[in-house]
């Protein structure tokens, strides 16, 4: 069913109002979340929105809870998230990595003792938005296997690269498995196998089937080696620059997934350039890639899916989980 932007919106307002968060609050983590589904992403906007609630039910997530700054060293500052709302704790971080940018040409915030941040291309787009490159990524509870081994010790620690541009923003938004577990689900409830091998079953062979995979607890990172690597590395540096948690001490139960760490950077390209050389730089690229073909397939630059599905959703209204939809409707209407 779809049901209009506004719609949503309201509604994860009143259910993030009505669990705990005050009204500014509850406003701005109700968008990104709404953000998130109208642009496609649904299993990390609205059907994610059920675990948050939940979690600031149980105490968990502590809606109160306000980031504080522990540290600062010109261009980069550590901040402590104290468990508070995942997604507003991340749109403050990368605020405030912008402000950084602005003054230093690059700003870097690292912030320990959060929640999940929701979609992260979102705070690319944010980052974008503001017409500053922007890089970030998080880490997470143990949720994918290193390379050699069955049992999860790493998590598939989501990173996002945006780079501005008037014509679109390119943003990239990925996890370090080759599907998220968000996305696994997606295709289990729609009842199809993946369009590539995933990950591995229960008897250790390579698999499309998604329920498999959940069952055995092995995605398959991106580049099957390689992004194992790239997980254990951007798991060390964020628990190094944020003095918090590294994966190995992070709740392995999705409801009690807290104190995780990330980091937010931004970088003011426009201090070290003429107006508008990036933009012609990016162009560029973009149109290169335009003017190649993959068996008649058309290219796409990451982010451009996102414009398109953005423009239908708002026109047609944003597609939701009935079941998802109507758990936020009924949070919402409790006093």
């Amino acid at each position: 069913m779809r049901v209009p932007y506004s719609d949503l919106h309201d509604a994860l307002r009143r259910a993030l109002e009505t669990t705990g968060l005050a009204p500014e609050r509850a406003d701005l983590s109700a968008r990104l979340i709404a953000d998130a589904s109208r642009d496609g992403v649904y299993s990390h906007g609205l059907n994610l929105a059920p675990r948050l609630i939940q979690m600031m039910r149980a105490g968990v997530v502590d809606a109160d809870a306000l980031p504080e700054r522990t540290a600062a060293a010109g261009a980069i500052e550590r901040w402590d998230g104290r468990r508070g709302v995942g997604n507003l704790n991340a749109h403050h971080s990368m605020a405030i990595a912008i402000e950084l940018a602005r003054t230093h040409g690059i700003g870097c915030v690292a912030l320990a003792n959060t929640n999940h941040w929701m979609r992260g291309g979102t705070y690319g787009w944010q980052a974008a938005d503001a017409g500053v490159i922007g890089l970030c990524w998080t880490n997470t509870l143990p949720n994918l296997p290193p390379w050699g081994a069955a049992d999860p010790r790493i998590g598939n620690n989501p990173i996002v690269v945006a780079v501005p541009r008037r014509r679109g923003h390119v943003v990239l938004d990925m996890a370090l498995s080759q599907f998220s577990y968000g996305a696994l689900a997606g295709y289990r409830s729609r009842g199809e196998p993946l369009p590539v091998v995933g990950g591995f079953d229960t008897r250790g062979e390579l698999t499309r089937d998604p329920a498999a995979i959940e069952a055995s607890r092995r995605p398959l990172p991106i580049g099957f080696w390689k992004g194992s690597a790239l997980s254990i590395v951007l798991d060390m540096v964020a628990a190094i620059l944020s003095d918090g948690r590294a994966t190995h001490q992070i709740a392995v139960d999705p409801g009690t997934e807290t104190a995780l760490s990330q980091v937010f950077i931004a970088i003011d390209a426009g201090s070290l350039s003429a107006a508008g050389a990036a933009d012609r730089i990016v162009d560029a690229i973009v149109e290169s890639l335009k003017s190649s073909s993959d068996d008649g397939e058309r290219v796409r630059y990451p982010g451009e899916r996102t414009l398109a599905t953005r423009e239908e959703n708002l026109a047609n209204g944003v597609p939701v989980d009935p079941s998802h939809w109507r758990f936020v409707l009924e949070v919402g209407q409790m006093s």
